[in-house]
């Protein structure tokens, strides 16, 4: 269980790396969400280690955050230039 939680743990560091260094923006949206959904699998196998149903719950809650903040970074990203030509 804590080898699983330590390979995430080394995911989240690599995939930090190309959100820092990603050469495009949608790469680090890809890269934010990836850590995201990490960090809920790291919550999940700890409600599992600890036999504790909260945090089920939270990682659900956590998972839905996730989710909207990807739908809002996209959504941002897709707005139209103001000032740009009206062809």
């Amino acid at each position: 269980m804590l080898y699983l939680i330590l390979a995430i743990i080394l995911s989240i560091i690599i995939t930090f790396y190309r959100l820092i260094k990603g050469p495009s923006v949608p790469d680090r949206l890809a890269a934010m969400n990836s850590i995201g959904v990490m960090f809920l699998m790291i919550l999940v196998l700890l409600s599992y280690y600890f036999e504790r149903k909260i945090y089920i719950n939270v990682a659900l809650v956590y998972g839905v955050s996730i989710f909207m903040n990807v739908l809002i970074m996209v959504k941002y990203l897709q707005k139209p230039e103001k000032g740009g030509s009206s062809d």
